[in-house]
């Protein structure tokens, strides 16, 4: 029976369960008070050490605080030894920028590990839009502070925060990798996407300014490059990190995994960094994808790696990158039209930017590698779903939870989301959970021609290489593993009378158990994927 929800009060935090109803959370949470501890993955001492080092909360920018303030840095990434430009522009006198390494911290969610001087604020150029693109670029902004990555910036991901004298704050990305790191897990920023949907300016991939035909998609007026070289509007200046990707991030922290970070730029410019990690983690909601990226995870897939896709929609859309004035790949290409696209009939077809990577000319669809199809999305005013336990899921994807067939953990299910295609699919594709979509509250000619859709979280491995693929089915994973709020504690715990509930705990045993069989090398020589479509999806279209 599934569990009954309410809309949350903030998106991912809070959720409602019928008073006296135990919810899978509870449940799990019972139970780990009960068993031993399981394992979450291969652990490093290091990042148990470093997590154990005294935190902060000052990063924190309350709910509508942010403002005054924006910049954006040279690089989505930087190793030890080189040098980071940050362009800022302020209405305030001075500012400073703070450098927080991001993770768990006892709690706390950050580290502060430099300072910067206080610096003299101004307010830069407007930036600029070419009209042939709608491209919106801040190359022309003055250098507001340079600064090495020096030993202490740990590797890991960051929030350089910008602090304007009058109170003014907001956030700029930057990833510190580590090029020679063997760690279990490769944790992916995927910034090709962030920068998609940043309208910083007016413009991106899927929005503009201007008029354009009714009824008409892509719009016109949307943008057709996209430049890194300007703030992101939204996140408060972090893109789509903190919603969609630190809360994995502070989880792997907290277990001390053995985590190395990246982004998809590092691996466009480092393709074999993929073949030193047994798993790579893609977070967020990780749709735009290059060719020399796509070509680094096949090579990197068919030597054993482990790839977890927690978003749905992955390797969906096709881009490419050029240089700006500020340097080589700070420009993404996607005419999501290949006839419009310069390349078109002049270059290599894989490079040629049609709506979707299965669009011609490239015509490779994700399906071979992410094992299913992306199938629409929730509407965004619609309450998120129940994922679903699947008929014939594995026991070491459940282990720990009390989960069984049927059972729902409420509120995981939001936005985009995936589905199995009957025509396309690996042989032994497993499905994890089978979520159903209401056809009313979402947007999916996949469902409308099958007259029923569902979210489903799937698992395949490699017969040769015996590397997992796992893909969750929604772009929600992720923000479900947001701690609880307060209010809920007392649901999770499991106290009799309680009407509060989140999904935090449940997830976090799930998303664990995923890690622990991924950081132990190529998942199907320990857990080889066996097909349960029979038990799941082939009674049903029977029946339609």
């Amino acid at each position: 029976m599934l569990v009954a929800l309410v809309a949350l009060a903030a998106p991912w935090a809070r959720l409602s369960a019928a008073p006296g109803t135990a919810t899978a959370a509870q449940t799990t949470a019972k139970a780990a008070a009960r068993g031993p501890r399981l394992s979450y993955g291969v652990r490093a001492r290091w990042v148990v050490e470093q997590n154990s080092l005294p935190g902060t909360t000052a990063w924190e920018i309350a709910p509508g605080r942010a403002g005054g303030i924006s910049g954006f840095a040279s690089s989505t990434y930087a190793v030890e030894g080189e040098e980071v430009t940050l362009y800022v522009s302020t209405r305030a006198r001075s500012f400073r920028v703070d450098a927080y390494r991001m993770g768990w911290y006892q709690g706390k969610g950050a580290r502060l590990v430099w300072r910067s001087r206080d610096l003299e604020g101004r307010r830069q150029p407007a930036c600029t839009r070419a009209a042939s693109t709608n491209m919106v670029a801040c190359d022309n902004w003055a250098p507001s502070l340079r600064f090495e990555v020096t030993a202490r910036f740990v590797q890991g991901d960051y929030l350089l925060e910008l602090v304007g004298s009058g109170g003014q704050r907001s956030y700029v990305p930057l990833t510190v990798a580590d090029l020679e790191s063997r760690s279990a897990y490769l944790v992916k920023n995927d910034v090709y996407t962030w920068q998609a949907w940043n309208d910083y300016g007016g413009y991106d991939f899927y929005a503009g300014r201007g008029t354009c035909p009714p009824g008409v998609y892509p719009l016109c007026s949307r943008a057709r490059v996209v430049s890194f070289d300007r703030p992101y509007a939204y996140g408060d200046g972090a893109g789509d990190f903190l919603g969609s990707e630190y809360p994995l991030v502070r989880l792997v922290e907290e277990h001390g995994l053995d985590v190395s970070y990246a982004t998809d730029q590092t691996v466009q410019q480092h393709p074999g960094i993929l073949l030193r990690h047994r798993a790579m983690l893609s977070l967020g909601h990780d749709e735009c994808w290059s060719l020399a990226e796509r070509n680094a995870a096949d090579a990197a897939e068919a030597r054993g790696v482990n790839i977890a896709f927690f978003g749905a929609s992955a390797i969906l859309r096709h881009v490419r990158l050029e240089a700006s004035p500020l340097g080589p790949d700070r420009e993404e290409v996607d005419y999501r039209d290949s006839a419009a696209d310069p390349l078109d009939g002049k270059g290599n077809p894989l490079e040629v930017t049609g709506n979707t990577w299965a669009s011609p000319p490239a015509s490779w669809s994700e399906v071979g590698m992410v094992g299913e199809q992306y199938a629409g999305y929730l509407d965004p005013g619609a309450a998120p779903r129940p994922l679903v336990v699947a008929a014939g899921a594995p026991s070491w994807f459940l282990r720990g939870t009390r989960l069984s067939a049927g059972s729902a953990v409420p509120g995981v299910v939001a936005a985009d989301f995936d589905e199995y295609d009957p025509a396309d699919h690996p042989a032994d594709l497993e499905i994890l959970a089978h979520s159903p979509i209401p056809l009313g509250q979402a947007v999916s000619d996949v469902g409308e021609a099958a007259g029923a859709a569902w979210a489903d979280t799937t698992y395949w491995t490699d017969p040769a290489s015996g590397a997992g693929i796992f893909d969750s089915g929604t772009t929600a994973w992720i923000p479900a593993l947001s701690p609880c709020p307060a209010a809920s504690l007392a649901g999770e715990a499991g106290h009799p009378g309680s009407s509060k509930s989140c999904p935090a705990a449940v997830m976090a045993r799930l998303t664990g158990n995923l890690l622990a069989l991924f950081g132990q090398g190529p998942a199907g020589r320990v857990a080889p994927a066996v097909s349960n479509l029979a038990k799941v999806y082939a009674p049903m279209r029977m029946a339609r």
